[in-house]
């Protein structure tokens, strides 16, 4: 039996047919079912990526707004939700505008961390959460400066240069609170 592809595995394909369009010359075709994206498919891959990641802290972050014990990983969950919601709406705005397919939900990969994560104890879940947002973060603010400095979009490179200060103050403010709780 064949997978079904998650929201973000969607983004991807229409993204694809998208750069397709427009790289085979059938943009205005009938056969064209959407307009062409006006960036490189790996500008949009991207864009899809941040988004995933964007809708990730949010849910896990009121994941653990109502299930850590520690004031600071409550306090780190909210901000979380506060400063990714916002990204989030900048990223949204900004795909509309340059016809980027963004995912819908989180993608299975993530699912799957929310799920382990709302099974452990109180106890146990301070330090997986805590652990998760360390490695995440660090692999977005790797992802966001590579988008600030190779991204041939000039809009989607002043986006991660915006985000990577924020991202860069989640880490550190993470891996703190990761010292703290070991």
């Amino acid at each position: 039996m064949r997978r079904k592809k998650d929201s973000t595995e969607k983004a991807d394909s229409l993204n694809n047919a998208k750069d397709t369009a427009v790289s085979t010359g059938l943009v205005g075709d009938t056969v064209t079912v959407a307009p062409a994206i006006v960036v490189t498919a790996d500008d949009a891959k991207f864009a899809v990526d941040a988004a995933n990641g964007g809708m990730a802290e949010v849910d896990l972050g009121a994941l653990a707004k109502n299930k850590a014990t520690n004031a600071g990983v409550k306090d780190f969950a909210a901000m979380m939700v506060a400063d990714h919601s916002k990204a989030n709406d900048e990223l949204k705005a900004l795909a509309q505008k340059l016809n980027i397919t963004l995912p819908a939900t989180i993608n299975d990969e993530v699912i799957k961390i929310k799920e382990d994560l709302s099974k452990k104890s109180a106890a146990e879940f301070d330090k997986a959460y805590v652990s998760a947002m360390v490695t995440d973060h660090k692999k977005d603010v790797k992802m966001f400066e590579d988008a600030a400095k190779n991204n041939k979009s000039e809009d989607l490179k002043a986006f991660a240069a915006k985000t990577l200060p924020t991202l860069k103050h989640h880490l550190e403010t993470i891996q703190k609170i990761e010292d703290r709780i070991k």
